[in-house]
């Protein structure tokens, strides 16, 4: 069991840094475009699309990583004034329903995904990038989003939520 956490934080981190290069690919296509279109009066018909496709895979592979590392949006101001009792509860509360959201996100996901792949539709721009590729980080980014999730509610009542924390810090 302990190999298996191994191996999906390995994973989790992968995924990660792989969004991480994503978003610095894009940013690197983007510089290339207004470059391109403004100094050289030759717009490119590639970064643009695929700056897109960068960031929406870089953000969906991030999300369980980003929840892991307590890296997301939180307004706490009311569950930082609970009781450490009850505050394990609204975690765990709150983590239960980011796991239902992405679980049946996933689902979803997947089922759109598949539709594409097979029906073999295609964006209809200029690239005529399939769909698949596009809607492939939906499916793969809230199922790993959702069992961290589930493993964030496990660890919510773990948790010594009395412990004065930083912003951003989970222990």
């Amino acid at each position: 069991m302990t190999m298996i956490f191994a191996l999906a934080a390995r994973l989790r981190l992968a995924l990660a840094w792989l969004g991480a290069l994503l978003f610095v690919a894009a940013g690197f296509m983007l510089t290339w475009e207004v470059g391109a279109r403004y100094l050289f009066v030759k717009p490119t018909i590639w970064a643009a699309e695929l700056s897109q496709l960068c960031l929406i895979w870089g953000s969906l592979l991030s999300m369980a990583w980003l929840l892991a590392a307590r890296r997301h949006i939180a307004v706490d101001a009311v569950a930082d004034r609970l009781p450490p009792a009850v505050r394990a509860w609204t975690e765990a509360a709150a983590m239960a329903v980011v796991a239902v959201f992405a679980g049946v996100t996933a689902w979803y996901g997947w089922e759109i995904f598949l539709d594409s792949a097979i029906r073999g539709r295609t964006s209809g721009t200029m690239l005529d990038v399939p769909m698949w590729i596009v809607e492939a980080p939906v499916p793969l980014g809230c199922a790993m989003l959702s069992l961290q999730a589930l493993a964030e509610m496990a660890k919510a009542f773990r948790t010594d939520w009395s412990a004065p924390r930083g912003m951003g810090e989970h222990t």
